[in-house]
């Protein structure tokens, strides 16, 4: 176990990620165990885990919050760190971990987030649903459940807020048209939350003041200004989520306003 008392367990949800998943997983070498669940993959994923000595569950799992603890409840770890398939855990951060997780209570760890967009690292601006600065990301067994949503579901955490100080690389997207696919992918996704909660969407004012608050945070309060044409491009997408999202689910139902 890395020569030390507590095992380290990393759990990744993917689909469909074989061109970056050996990137990811040869990261993680820290880790006692890897847990990758394999959410409708038709790639290559399966055989790229199970090189690096992974355990792998498939299935379908529409909803993340589930997906997300298929994954977590098969690790054996006394921690669990989460990590996506476009993030990579550098030396300095595995060996924090290994040391933070030897003497700490029980509970988890905020872990910071370096977002890189192609190969430009972007310091300011995300947020509004649109990329974090940091995640409760390492964390005790039952410290930390997902909700069920399709996207972005809500936390529950337990015990005291900690947080590491060495960041975790996130390459957030390779370029302005994969930033726009993705919007694509998040309203579409929140669209269908929407309609599944079965609740009546607020009026439309409620959601354009949302999304103008989101960009001013974005921009202003999270200085995406001193990112250039980056931060601007950021603090859009994260004003224009809610919008879409919100008008793709009352158009789909067939509203007319």
């Amino acid at each position: 176990m890395n020569g030390t008392g507590r095992k380290l367990s990393a759990a990744l949800c993917v689909h469909n990620e074989a061109a970056q998943l050996a990137d990811c997983l040869e990261t993680l070498s820290f880790a006692d165990e890897i847990v990758v669940v394999l959410d409708r993959c038709n790639d290559d994923s399966k055989g790229v885990a199970e090189k690096f000595g992974a355990r792998t569950v498939e299935g379908a799992w529409p909803l993340e919050g589930p997906r997300r603890h298929a994954g977590i409840d098969l690790c054996t770890g006394d921690w669990i760190l989460e990590v996506d398939a476009d993030e990579r855990a550098s030396e300095a951060l595995g060996r924090e971990i290994r040391q933070t997780i030897e003497h700490a209570a029980p509970g988890y760890f905020l872990v910071p987030f370096d977002n890189y967009i192609g190969t430009r690292l972007v310091r300011y601006g995300w947020g509004g649903s649109w990329g974090v600065m940091a995640a409760p990301r390492l964390f005790t067994p039952g410290a930390k459940h997902w909700g069920d949503s399709r996207i972005h579901p809500p936390l529950t955490l337990e015990g005291p807020k900690r947080r590491l100080k060495t960041p975790m690389k996130h390459y957030v997207d390779r370029d302005f048209a994969d930033m726009i696919d993705r919007l694509q992918r998040y309203s579409d996704t929140r669209a269908a939350d929407l309609r599944a909660g079965g609740e009546k969407l607020p009026p439309m004012i409620w959601t354009l003041r949302r999304s103008v608050s989101r960009f001013l945070k974005c921009y202003f309060s999270r200085k995406g200004y001193r990112e250039g044409r980056w931060g601007f491009a950021i603090a859009l997408m994260a004003a224009l989520y809610p919008l879409l999202s919100h008008l793709k689910a009352e158009l789909d139902k067939g509203g007319d306003e």
